[in-house]
This record gives structure tokens, C-alpha cells and sequence, in this order.
């Protein structure tokens, strides 16, 4: 009688390590492949680029494999212990990294079970982490507009807290694509770009009062879209005119652009995080909701997302005014609500946020912490919050880093001295292919 054999895959890189382990497996029995689902990735790993049900599709037409169940914990042992097998089969390289302690769990799991552990040899140059960030490194690889729209709507039914950064550039958007580190056995990552009106015009050195051009601005963000992957959300101010606003948000949605934020305030934009912010003027609220309901109406496609930015804590009207705003434009199908505040303390911020879960918990909470950027991201998410937005913050650095170095050579009439403030030029140069 044939041996039962489990083996656990994401698949998402399908590459010849792949079918090594697979073609291993069924040659000791009756194969059943434990494809992990979306969630059980992302509680380690990046968001796949195939769907649990394209990944099926492929895992069931390879040669030797009987049956395919979703795993849906990144822990092998849930499914062992349902379907008690009498072998596992898994690639010898989880030895180390972020699987080592994994591979303890299943060997005891294992044991109580009478089961036996079979590891396959590493196949050389075969990591699915490594073949994705290959696939990154070229300038050739794109997602398509639409699939790059809908990852923002699949990465907030997936994944509890979402974390996005501003990119004000095609290099600045590839530092975000590419960075990651390994915190607590996980991988942590960015999940998106943010385009800011603030650091588009910075970059162009004009006024952050809606005076930029959007062409300038979508161009800009098209250049990003041809070097990443990443779902971008863009900050669109007021929004303009109603009667322009059907023709600006069709380009922005063709594009690939996930979502708009637009901010309840009308008059001649100024940025909200003035002190003086007496002439500036916040929209009716039934007034504002029109305009949502109008790009609702307007849209291409389902996945656009339209997110209001309630502006009254920052014009003093307290709490209640918020709220107000928020249920009206809950009513005018809004996708999500970010509440602005230029408070150090975020005590309005998260009471609002709780009285808000309390009236609809299903719609986004989209906070930027620009002036209380003591709270950390736990604390956010535990009060209640779906997406941080970093808005400003690698613009600002860059300056920074840009000012300081160009100072040293002026002071010393040669780049020597500034060169522990640069990136190594190899290092720049690897990173464009």
C-alpha cells in the first residue's frame, strides 16, 4: 500500500527546485500538495503575484500530484495534524533562515505522529525569494495598469495593517520596491508608494498649492510605474473643479493608480500643516459628498478606490464635525477615510478613529502621522487603523543628505571629506540593471 506524502509550497515562482522536491515526494507515494493561501504567505513573506486559484491551477497539472489543499497558516504542523501523513517531503534550506524554528515544530509534530521527515537537497541558484527579486532587479518586468490597481484592494483583504511611503521619484520608488529587513522572523517590507502633492511640487520647485500640473505629476508617476510593482495611492488635494474632475480621474485610473485621497477643504489650497491656517476653508460636507458620489459614478472599474481626507481637526471644529463628515460621506460610497491632524498628541486622532469603528468597521482608516511620529505602527493598528502613510519623509531626508554633502565641498574644495556621506557608486549602479 501506498505511503501518504505531504508537502507543503506558495508557488508563486515556480522554478526547477519546484518540481525537484515535487518529483521526490510523489516518487514515495501519494503526493498531497499543502498550497499555501494568500494570507499564510504574507504573515512571513511579500504578497504572491499569482492568486491562491492560478497557483492551484498550475500545482494540479504537474506530473505526481493526487490531491492540492490550502494551507492556511504559514505552520506546516496545522494541516499534518488534520491528514496525518506518513512522510513530508520540504527542501533541505530550511535549515536556516526564518524557517528554522518551522523545522523543529514539524520533526516533534512528526514524531507524535509516528510520520518521517524526507528533506530534498537545495537545488543551486533556486530561491523563490531571490527569483523574485531578479525578476525586480529587471527594468523590462511590469505589472499591468490593472493589476496594479486591484493590489490595493486585495493587499487590505489579506492583511491586517497596510504600510505605504512616499515616492517622489523613479529612484526613490525603486529604493522602496527593493528594501526589506527580517524583524522578529518575518520579512517587513513597504506595501506601497504614496504620491504627495507636497513632494511633487517640492521636487519641482514650486508651491504646494495645486498650481503643478497633473500631467506633470502623472508622468511622473508613470516613469515609477515602468521600474516597480507596488500599488501607489495619490494625494489629489481638493480635487479640483467637478467639471474637471471626470476627465482626472479617468487618466488616473487608466494609469494604474490605485486610489485618490482627496481633502474636504475648498479655496486656494495650502498645505495643512501651517499654523495659521485661518484662511483656510472647509467644504460643505453635503457639497464635498456630491463630489464623491460623482467619481463613484465616473470611475472605469471597480477596483479604484476613493479615499476622504477629513480636514477638522485641522480647522478646529472638533470632533463631532468629523464624525458628521465621516457618516455623510460613508453614505456617498467613499472607499476609505483618513483623518488629518497636525497635533503632536494623537488623543483627537484615535477617539475618533474608535467612535468611527464603532459606526462602520469595515471601511479603511487611513492615518498620517506626520506630526505625532512618536506612535509606532502597533500602536496605530491597535486603535484602530487599516494604512500609515509616510508622506514626506525620504524627500526631506534627501534633502538633507543632498545639503549636507554639497556644504563639505565648498568648505573643502574637493568630495573626498563627503564621501562617508554617499552611497558607494557600485552600489548605484547595481541597482539599475
Amino acid at each position: 500500500m501506498k505511503k501518504n506524502v505531504y508537502l507543503s509550497l506558495s508557488a508563486d515562482n515556480l522554478h526547477h527546485g519546484h518540481i525537484n522536491v515535487i518529483n521526490k515526494a510523489s516518487s514515495l507515494g501519494n503526493l498531497t500538495i499543502g498550497l499555501l493561501t494568500e494570507e499564510a504567505i504574507l504573515a512571513k513573506k511579500r504578497m504572491p503575484l499569482l492568486t491562491f486559484e492560478q497557483r492551484k491551477t498550475i500545482i494540479k497539472n504537474i506530473k505526481g500530484v493526487k490531491k492540492v489543499i490550502p494551507q492556511k497558516e504559514w505552520d506546516d504542523t496545522i494541516n499534518i495534524k488534520k491528514i496525518r501523513p506518513d512522510i513530508v517531503v520540504h527542501g533541505d534550506d530550511w535549515k536556516f533562515g526564518i524557517e528554522k524554528d518551522l523545522r523543529k515544530k514539524v520533526i516533534k509534530c512528526l514524531k507524535s505522529i509516528g510520520g518521517k521527515l524526507v528533506e530534498v537537497p537545495h537545488a543551486k541558484n533556486a530561491h523563490s525569494f531571490n527569483i523574485h527579486n531578479e525578476i525586480g532587479k529587471d527594468l523590462r518586468f511590469s505589472v499591468t495598469p490593472d493589476r496594479r490597481r486591484s493590489s490595493l484592494k486585495r493587499l487590505l483583504s489579506l492583511k491586517k495593517f497596510l504600510t505605504f511611503i512616499e515616492a517622489h521619484s523613479p529612484l526613490s520608488a525603486l529604493l522602496v520596491e527593493k528594501i526589506s529587513i527580517i524583524q522578529n522572523k518575518k520579512e517587513k517590507y513597504f506595501d506601497g508608494f504614496w504620491s504627495s502633492s507636497l513632494t511633487d511640487s517640492t521636487l519641482f520647485g514650486r508651491p504646494d498649492n495645486e498650481s503643478l500640473d497633473l500631467s506633470l505629476r502623472l508622468n511622473n508617476i508613470d516613469k515609477i510605474f515602468d521600474v516597480t510593482s507596488k500599488p501607489l495611492i495619490m494625494d489629489i488635494d481638493t480635487g479640483g473643479k467637478l467639471e474637471h474632475l471626470k476627465m482626472k480621474i479617468n487618466s488616473i485610473e487608466k494609469l494604474g493608480i490605485s486610489a485618490v485621497i482627496m481633502e474636504d477643504k475648498t479655496g486656494v489650497k495650502r498645505n495643512s500643516l501651517f499654523e495659521d491656517t485661518s484662511n483656510q476653508k472647509q467644504e460643505d460636507p453635503v457639497r464635498f459628498a456630491n463630489k464623491i458620489k460623482f467619481i463613484k459614478t465616473n470611475q472605469i472599474t471597480n477596483d479604484f478606490m476613493v479615499i476622504a481626507r477629513i480636514e477638522s481637526f485641522i480647522l478646529n471644529k472638533g470632533i463631532n464635525d468629523a464624525i458628521r463628515r465621516a457618516k455623510k460621506y460613508v453614505k456617498a460610497n467613499v472607499d476609505g477615510i483618513m483623518i488629518h491632524s497636525k497635533e503632536k498628541n494623537p488623543k483627537k486622532v484615535f477617539e475618533f478613529a474608535k467612535r468611527f469603528k464603532k459606526f462602520n468597521s469595515s471601511i479603511p482608516l487611513v492615518c498620517v502621522p506626520s506630526t505625532y511620529d512618536h506612535v509606532t505602527e502597533k500602536i496605530l493598528k491597535q486603535n484602530g487603523f487599516d494604512i500609515v502613510i509616510y508622506a514626506n519623509q525620504l524627500l526631506r531626508s534627501s534633502y538633507a543628505a543632498m545639503n549636507k554633502v554639497a556644504k563639505s565641498i565648498l568648505k573643502n574644495s574637493r568630495a573626498k571629506n563627503a564621501k562617508k556621506d554617499m552611497t558607494p557608486i557600485k552600489e548605484i549602479i547595481n541597482l539599475i540593471p
